[in-house]
């Protein structure tokens, strides 16, 4: 089972920066036309992870009424977070938050990170389908993110070499998030329904509050509305395949 965790605890992080990278070798024209359709698919597969995977696992090992109150309490903390500018995910360079200082992004993505270690670490512990769709959510969302931050990075004056390493850096916190979540959760499986909990909150939080409405500020046609729809749709079935499959 720690094989399975820091395996996909790196493919998570690193390997999201890597996807990140090869993305960002497109021609800007290109990648301003991929990623709304990248952030549709990631919205898809948060939000499947949280309501087909999470909360569900979370049920069937704590009282109803426990477990919503965790998400429900999540979701209301990350929105304090996020007010305190702990924690964001805008996609643009011109964000009024990030533009204020590029070492908050890394300070905000490595702790992301880390709690996106948790969130996989606690997912394998429930079962293996359900760790691996919950890491392939977190790699379904952090590249969008990964692309804007290193627009970011590059605008706030960091050579790209400069811009890779720092963001490779804060993207490796998944890793300790995840082994201290696995040693602490075994001993303490009675916690797992709640961290699942708040995972959840988390995803349902990113996808909501910051991706869709990052999808709705575009202008688009009806055909491109369509084709976000599909691949929202296809995130969900995605995890579905991957959770329900298993």
């Amino acid at each position: 089972m720690l094989l399975w965790i820091i395996g996909f605890s790196l493919l998570g992080s690193v390997g999201a920066i890597g996807g990140a990278t090869l993305f960002l070798f497109f021609p800007e024209g290109i990648r301003e036309i991929l990623i709304p359709y990248l952030i549709s698919y990631a919205t898809g597969t948060l939000l499947g992870a949280a309501f087909l995977g999470m909360i569900p696992a979370g049920l069937n090992h704590a009282p109803a009424n426990l477990v919503l109150a965790a998400v429900l309490a999540g979701i209301v903390a990350f929105f304090v977070l996020e007010k305190l500018v702990i924690w964001r995910h805008c996609h643009k360079s011109d964000c009024e938050v990030h533009g204020q200082a590029a070492p908050l992004i890394l300070i905000g993505d490595a702790f992301h990170n880390f709690v996106d270690g948790i969130v996989i670490a606690a997912a394998f512990l429930t079962s293996i389908p359900l760790g691996i769709a919950t890491a392939l959510a977190v790699i379904a969302h952090e590249i969008p993110q990964e692309v804007g931050d290193f627009a970011i990075l590059l605008d706030s004056g960091y050579s790209p070499a400069k811009a890779l390493l720092s963001n490779g850096l804060s993207s490796i916190a998944t890793l300790p998030g995840a082994l201290l979540a696995y040693f602490w959760l075994a001993e303490t499986r009675e916690a797992v329904p709640y961290i699942l909990a708040i995972s959840a909150a988390s995803f349902i939080y990113i996808a909501t509050a910051d991706l869709i409405p990052t999808l709705h500020r575009r202008q688009v046609s009806l055909l491109a509305s369509l084709r976000q729809l599909i691949l929202l749709l296809a995130g969900i079935a995605t995890i579905a395949f991957f959770h329900l499959g298993g």
